[in-house]
């Protein structure tokens, strides 16, 4: 899977069981988590034993989790949830009938594309497993890391950048709606300070 080596290839199932008591989940939230997942299978750990990279000094190794998905339109919260299950590094393949997506947890949830699942790959780069899982992460979101930021310092930037742009998006629609020339002068002036605070971050 992925075209990760063989050796790496693991075939075994976390019952979700085990979750529900992991987290001491209610009746809500278990329902919650059994209406979006199916099953969960453990198929591949890249750690030295398996592999030519040497440990790093915060990944020691990661998993890559199977997640068998009941509907495409799936709560995140439930992957998130997944990704503190265990207290290790996970790359998680969201499967949906023909269709899978790579997901993985860094302060947020980074998601890939929709595709055949046949078509996923990820390349193994790095001196060591923090480079690579760095690396991974990078692949899976689809991060652009700028010159001079770490990988949390972007994707703390990609966030608040995005927020900017929601935000503006609101407002735009606020003021296409507004009738009265005062309020849409002020929803104006708004929307000119926010897009000045996004080519701050641009």
């Amino acid at each position: 899977m992925l075209g990760l080596p063989k050796t790496t290839e693991l075939k075994r199932q976390l019952p979700k069981i085990a979750i529900y008591k992991k987290f001491a989940m209610n009746t809500t939230a278990r329902e919650k988590f059994d209406a979006d997942v199916s099953r969960i299978d453990i198929v591949n750990e890249i750690s030295p034993s398996n592999t030519a990279f040497a440990a790093g000094e915060t990944v020691s190794s990661f998993y890559v989790l199977l997640v068998t998905l009941k509907r495409a339109e799936y709560d995140e919260k439930n992957i998130v949830l997944l990704s503190r299950l265990i207290d290790q590094n996970m790359l998680f393949v969201l499967c949906f009938e023909d269709r899978a997506r790579l997901a993985a947890y860094r302060s947020k949830l980074l998601q890939g594309n929709w595709a055949a699942p046949d078509s996923l790959r990820v390349t193994l780069n790095g001196l060591d497993l923090d480079a690579v899982w760095e690396n991974l992460l990078i692949q899976v979101g689809n991060v652009t890391v700028e010159p001079g930021r770490s990988l949390d310092e972007q994707l703390a930037e990609d966030e608040r950048r995005g927020k900017l742009q929601r935000q503006i998006e609101q407002l735009e629609r606020k003021l296409r709606a507004e009738k009265q020339p005062k309020k849409k002068f002020e929803l104006h002036l708004q929307i000119n300070n926010l897009r000045a605070d996004l080519e701050g971050v641009i």
